[in-house]
């Protein structure tokens, strides 16, 4: 492990997965770890035009005795090198080598033996996929999916023939654009310097976000018609989100109390989906990225995080064994 760009206490590891059709390919695993010896660790993996930067929710985990692991995924944040394409992927089983490998150095070399994972928004859909396909591994111990891309925020008139679009392009030309400009309005909403609380790096993540490529559009409706068509993580599952959507272009006040990303009732409809013990949960005024709400909103969405995880990952005799 090397400093991490967030400085002390957090540390970075550069996993290299070979090349691409773009050349050399890499991931980064930053850890943080709690105060005492844990063999309980958590795994984090951002969204679509994103990388790990939330120290409130490492802080989070760390104060209750859990080491913090995030995981920048090829072509993201930490990770996005110069002759690549930001954020691209052709399938999103792409990244089960940066998760497996991530998955390894947690438990084999730094001695965990629980391990949460925690996705974000295309990261939800990701580590849900990914659990799902190692359930047989005993990789995962639990899942925590905030505010999950699980369909286009789109009518049904309009998500139809779109799907259908970019399943022909894919194939022949997924670099393509696709013409559809991401509203700016969400990253209003958080960055420090526009209407909102926080500071991060606008390289890694732009307020209008990257273009949107045909083949990344095409890999998410495959694994959007995967999660559809039925999951079997055999894992408890905690689903969070926002009671509401915003809708709109331009800025109004409204966009910081609710999801201006993504349509919170696809998430709803197809949390059963996703296994048999599935916990649901909404929180008024949430945002998309549901920590990076206002202070009362944070503060009811770790609450409600902390009671689920004392309730299903959490050994009645709570005392850690030393490594």
């Amino acid at each position: 492990m090397e400093p991490d760009v967030l400085g002390t206490p957090y540390e970075c590891h550069t996993i290299d997965l070979g090349q691409d059709d773009e050349g050399p390919v890499v991931a980064t695993l930053v850890r943080c770890r709690a105060e005492q010896p844990s063999r309980r660790a958590v795994l984090y993996v951002h969204g679509f035009v994103d990388y790990f930067f939330q120290t409130h929710l490492a802080e989070f985990f760390t104060e209750r005795g859990w080491d913090f692991y995030a995981l920048d995924l090829r072509k993201y944040g930490r990770s996005l090198l110069p002759h690549q394409t930001p954020n691209f992927c052709r399938d999103l089983s792409d990244y089960f080598p940066e998760l497996d490998e991530a998955a390894r150095i947690i438990r084999a070399e730094d001695g965990h033996d629980t391990l949460l994972t925690i996705g974000h928004s295309t990261g939800g859909l990701l580590t849900a996929l990914w659990a799902h396909a190692r359930r047989d591994a005993g990789i995962v111990d639990g899942a925590f999916l905030n505010s999950p891309f699980f369909d286009l925020n789109a009518p049904w008139l309009v998500r139809r023939p779109l799907a259908s679009a970019v399943t022909w392009l894919g194939r022949g030309s997924p670099y393509r654009v696709v013409p559809i400009r991401l509203p700016n309005v969400y990253g209003q909403s958080l960055h420090a310097t526009q209407r909102g609380e926080w500071t991060y790096d606008l390289a890694w993540k732009p307020l209008g976000g990257f273009p949107v490529r045909v083949g990344w559009l095409a890999a998410i409706r495959r694994a959007q018609q995967q999660l559809r068509a039925g999951l079997a993580i055999p894992v408890p599952v905690m689903l969070a989100c926002s009671t509401r959507s915003f809708r709109g272009a331009r800025w109004q006040d409204s966009a910081a109390l609710a999801d201006a990303v993504l349509d919170v009732e696809h998430m709803v409809r197809w949390a059963p989906r996703l296994g048999r013990h599935v916990t649901l949960v909404r929180f008024d005024g949430g945002m998309h990225d549901l920590t990076l709400s206002g202070p009362a909103v944070r503060e009811q969405v770790f609450t409600e995080l902390g009671r689920w995880v004392d309730a299903f990952l959490t050994p009645a005799d709570t005392g850690e064994a030393e490594r």
